[in-house]
């Protein structure tokens, strides 16, 4: 299996129908094929070889779904960039994929000109805007002004792609999907959510997310559309649906909650949508029954993964997405398993155990990772005999239907995105006044989870909440900054092996929960 075969494919049976719409610029399959094609002449003029890495740090656009395309067509691996992320991990990223050529746009410039003489393998910077092109960058329009070339053929165990996530250290781990495990996670998607030929879908969440991606590479392949919001916003996506007759979305429930809450939403017809995705966290049973109120035409799926898995393992059909009726029960689960994915709930023996015990969420499947990039022991703790270990702890019920209960490994989702403890915890053992600190999740009623930090300072040291989370804005994103510190005068819970007690730093926070995970 080779992803272009879906680009291929559109041109070839939708060559007049849209392929793209992203502002006042329309293109149709033929056009985007070329385009391609052209694009990937322009990376080969530039010194880009197959199996080389192409990175991506922009907003959505057209041209980013070009560009996922377009570096496959020439053999080579893209490498999506969370554009969240602050300049230091952007550099640590970047190095460590040894990516050769990186694209940016606007929004993103200020990470490419800090990043200046500090990206050793980086031979191009690309400028994705229409506008004047920095000194020093190529256009994007010069390269799809290029002549074209022939499509690789690249496919099957070849690397499609580096898909960086948290890592349980402190640094972020390139998760390597191939062809064959994207493509087959495209067919999940399009069997899973209903994509066809007649399909409009928006993309409103980032694209360098696979939770997007997933629905790129299935909408093409079917030959439906795609509609483009740069970066989410309530309004913009409202005005997308009206005007592009959106048929298909994915959100995570805060998204969802601020559409249907926002003052201007009776101003827009969005009856053309029929299906949403949602995942990260569970759908809340406010704002689902608003929801279904206030857009009676469209049905909601859940679905359940991770990078490692490309990244569809579970979803829950539509059926059961309801507050009401015999299915009302299953909304708490996050579904079945994907077509192509077998699913088992295991012991610390990697045993399976009994249907309605808890134990860790195993998967194996062709969507299944080839491994993590140049970290074999990491590889090696979570795949064995074809088994991926998500470090989820979870349930299945007699019919199949999957729970997540807990985390095994030290990981925060919050508004979903991953968030690793060890990260934010580096970030602050920085800090001169700091003697010990540790990070755990606490619930949150919006985004699910936040980060919450607990530290010792040192003997004499005076530090603040604002301090702290001051001292982390330069190093790591945003969205991973603590939202609440707390401090302590004595040392942190140790456990026999001297590792620290996070679940009695948690237990305070989560009195109340049937489960520890929100």
């Amino acid at each position: 299996m080779y992803l272009t075969q879906g680009l291929r494919r559109a041109a070839q049976q939708r060559a007049n129908g849209m392929s793209t719409v992203f502002r006042d610029r329309r293109r149709t399959w033929r056009e985007t094929a070329e385009r391609v094609a052209r694009v990937a002449g322009g990376l080969a003029g530039l010194g880009v070889k197959a199996g080389d890495r192409v990175a991506i740090l922009a907003l959505n656009s057209d041209s980013y779904l070009e560009l996922m395309y377009a570096i496959p067509w020439l053999g080579a691996a893209m490498v999506p960039l969370n554009t969240r992320l602050a300049t230091p991990e952007n550099e640590y990223v970047l190095n460590d994929a040894g990516a050769c050529v990186l694209f940016v746009d606007a929004a993103m410039r200020h990470h490419a000109e800090a990043l200046v003489g500090k990206l050793p393998a980086v031979k191009a910077m690309v400028w994705l805007d229409d506008e004047k092109a920095p000194p020093g960058m190529t256009r994007y329009e010069a390269l799809a002004a290029s002549a074209p070339i022939p499509d690789s053929g690249a496919g099957g165990e070849t690397l499609a792609g580096l898909f960086y996530t948290g890592g349980t250290t402190g640094k972020s781990k390139g998760v390597m999907l191939t062809h064959n495990n994207l493509v087959w996670n495209a067919m999940n998607a399009i069997g899973g959510i209903g994509f066809d030929a007649d399909t409009i879908y928006l993309h409103a969440g980032p694209m360098f997310h696979l939770a997007d991606g997933a629905s790129s590479f299935g909408v093409t392949t079917v030959g439906g559309g795609h509609a483009f919001v740069a970066r989410f916003d309530a309004v913009d996506c409202l005005d997308t649906i009206a005007r592009e007759k959106v048929t298909h979305s994915q959100y995570v429930p805060t998204m969802i909650n601020m559409i249907c809450s926002h003052p201007r939403f009776a101003e827009f017809d969005i009856s053309s949508l029929v299906r949403v995705l949602y995942g990260a966290s569970p759908m809340p049973e406010g704002v689902l029954r608003k929801a279904l109120e206030l857009m009676p035409n469209c049905r909601f799926i859940h679905a359940y993964g991770m990078t490692e898995a490309a990244p569809i393992l579970t979803m829950l059909p539509t059926r059961y997405t309801t507050l009401d009726g015999p299915h009302a029960g299953r909304l708490k689960s996050c579904g079945l398993a994907a077509h192509t994915a077998e699913i088992r709930i295991v012991d610390p023996d990697r045993k399976e155990v009994p249907r309605g015990t808890t134990g860790e969420i195993a998967a194996r499947g062709p969507m299944i990772m080839k491994g993590y990039w140049n970290k074999p022991a990491e590889t090696e703790a979570v795949l064995e005999n074809g088994w991926y270990y998500s470090g989820d702890a979870g349930t299945m019920d007699e019919e199949g239907f999957v729970f997540v209960v807990d985390r095994i490994k030290d990981m925060i989702i919050s508004g979903g995105e991953n968030i690793y403890s060890a990260e934010v915890e580096n970030a602050i053992s920085l800090m001169p006044g700091v003697a010990e600190v540790a990070v755990v999740g606490i619930p949150d009623d919006r985004w699910g989870e936040t980060v919450h930090a607990v530290i010792v300072p040192r003997p004499g040291a005076v530090l603040t909440q604002e301090v702290v989370i001051a001292h982390c804005r330069s190093l790591i994103a945003g969205y991973k900054l603590p939202r609440s510190v707390e401090f302590r005068d004595t040392s942190l819970p140790l456990s026999g092996a001297g590792k620290v007690l996070k679940r009695d730093l948690r237990e305070p926070f989560w009195k109340g929960y049937v489960k520890g995970v929100n």
